[in-house]
């Protein structure tokens, strides 16, 4: 598959939840988001991040996740963003405006950047 596909794959998933999965260490239903591209900081990526969030929060606030998964309604929900590449500095503000929004809603944020081998975990400090 070639890059021009692989962006167009990414456009399509803007209502796609990526995986959902439950936490048993902290009791938490969990949406993660694979972002695999790059950041560039354009208008046009972040608007696309941000339509995802949004998609990601109907689904947990519309009722949309408890009736695909009643095991899992009620529970404290996290976002986790899982990126190929650490966000530039545009994506981080954005990522932190986000993540002070879902805490109005009782839901955390953690963003997980590949590096190399393992995996970087944070809650990005903003």
């Amino acid at each position: 598959m070639n890059i021009e596909n692989q962006s167009i794959k990414a456009k399509d998933r803007t209502g796609m939840i990526d995986v959902v999965a439950h936490d048993t260490k902290t009791g938490e239903v969990v949406l993660v988001m694979n972002e695999p591209d790059g950041w560039d900081g354009s208008d046009a990526r972040l608007l696309e991040l941000q339509e995802r969030f949004n998609a990601y929060v109907s689904f947990l606030l519309d009722g949309e996740m408890a009736s695909e998964h009643p095991d899992l309604a009620g529970k404290p929900a996290r976002i986790e963003l899982r990126c190929a590449h650490m966000p530039d500095p545009r994506t981080i503000e954005l990522l932190g405006m986000i993540r002070d929004q879902l805490a109005f809603q009782e839901m955390r944020m953690e963003v997980v950047v590949a590096g190399g081998v393992t995996a970087h975990r944070s809650n990005l400090v903003f």
